[in-house]
């Protein structure tokens, strides 16, 4: 949610007022390409290849299993990049000491550290501030900030052609060059609160969520067009994350306000299911091994493990001592989940094996959407890591 720092569903009515009054909807130059970062030369990446256990079987994470990092980030430094919305900054923690290890000021309301598609650069998105903050992942540390109008989560098509700026309070997807971010096409979209998203194996649509109408939104990013609107089946639903399923025959929706995630034939563009995770589910994190699916109920303090085979819930972890936890990643090995504590100003590590708490790790306030790095992958699709 835009107003962090306010529990989502008892100023929900509160929360939009804010995002309609506190600022102005006018559009900024596009950024010149002499903003952007520097881009990073390394040696160009030959990429890695995976037999699959069932040849022509679709596996969208056949390339993010335990250990399987591109060439490309294979010298950057270890680490876990949180974005403080309330605090305006960012802290890093070394995740084989699981302490904080620096922390940088970037821009007004910083909301997600999203990879670049060609994994060499990080973003943080600085919603509020209307920048966007590169990170060299090599060393760790923040660049200039460069304009770019409401960013409150970024995405990259599969091409890695477009950088696609979910520009929430202006009802937008702004597509822009990738690496200049230059504006190009901007989208109004018929629902507010768009937020977040995931793609089609081929990359010709996705599916996005709108928080604050109850709706999910079919786009197709080549012809930057709206293919459909659907509105979720409960009176009051609030959907938030979106991931895919490995066969792509499924999209799960996380409902902040339902209690679950839906499930949404995405070819046909209908609810098919749904499954009860806990109060408050948000954010969605994909198990290295590609077979399970964590579910952050952020109101109850837990985390349920959907199996990607059943369908179902198979496991059930309440995070020691309490917490909210909100958006994360799995790190490299796929040992250990990390997750934002979006109340608690703390980050949360978990056995992926036992869901018991490693450690619970003090930040700033209100932390969101955190991206640990490196991960492995050929590319990012954007948000926090959603790898392929």
């Amino acid at each position: 949610m835009r107003v962090a720092w306010v529990p989502a569903l008892a100023l929900l009515g509160a929360a939009v007022g804010l995002i309609l009054t506190n600022r102005d909807g006018a559009d900024s130059r596009p950024a010149r390409a002499s903003l952007a970062p520097a881009p990073v030369h390394r040696q160009k990446p030959k990429l890695v290849h995976r037999r699959l256990a069932h040849p022509g079987k679709l596996d969208l994470y056949a390339y993010d299993q335990a250990g399987m990092i591109s060439p490309v980030a294979r010298q950057d430094l270890a680490r876990v990049y949180v974005p403080n919305s309330a605090g305006d900054s960012v802290d890093v923690i070394d995740p084989r000491t699981y302490k904080v290890v620096d922390h940088f000021p970037v821009g007004a309301l910083p909301q997600h550290v999203t990879p670049s598609h060609d994994l060499k650069t990080l973003y943080v998105n600085n919603d509020v501030g209307n920048t966007l903050t590169p990170i060299d992942p090599l060393t760790g540390r923040p660049g200039k900030p460069f304009p770019v109008d409401d960013p409150y989560n970024l995405y990259f098509t599969i091409d890695g052609r477009y950088a696609i700026v979910v520009a929430e309070r202006l009802h937008r997807l702004d597509f822009r060059n990738a690496h200049t971010f230059r504006l190009l096409r901007a989208l109004t979209v018929p629902c507010a609160g768009v937020n977040h998203m995931d793609f089609s194996p081929n990359g010709r649509y996705v599916i996005a969520s709108c928080e604050f109408s109850g709706r999910l939104l079919k786009v197709d990013v080549r012809r930057f067009r709206v293919l459909g609107v659907r509105a979720l089946p409960r009176s009051f639903s609030v959907p938030q994350d979106v991931r895919s399923s490995p066969d792509a025959k499924v999209f799960y929706v996380a409902d902040l306000a339902a209690g679950g995630v839906w499930e949404i034939d995405p070819a046909r563009f209908k609810v098919i299911g749904f499954i009860h995770t806990g109060a408050g589910a948000h954010g969605l994190v994909v198990g290295r091994n590609g077979k399970v699916l964590y579910v952050a109920n952020r109101n109850e303090g837990s985390v349920s493990v959907i199996s990607f085979r059943t369908r179902k819930v198979i496991a059930k972890w309440h995070i020691a001592g309490g917490g909210s936890p909100d958006m994360g990643d799995v790190s490299a090995n796929g040992r250990v989940l990390w997750l934002s504590g979006r109340y608690n100003s703390a980050v949360y590590a978990l056995d992926t094996g036992t869901g018991r708490l490693i450690a619970r790790i003090p930040v700033g306030a209100s932390p969101h959407g955190l991206s640990v790095w490196p991960q492995p992958g050929r590319y990012s699709l954007g948000h926090t890591g959603n790898m392929r």
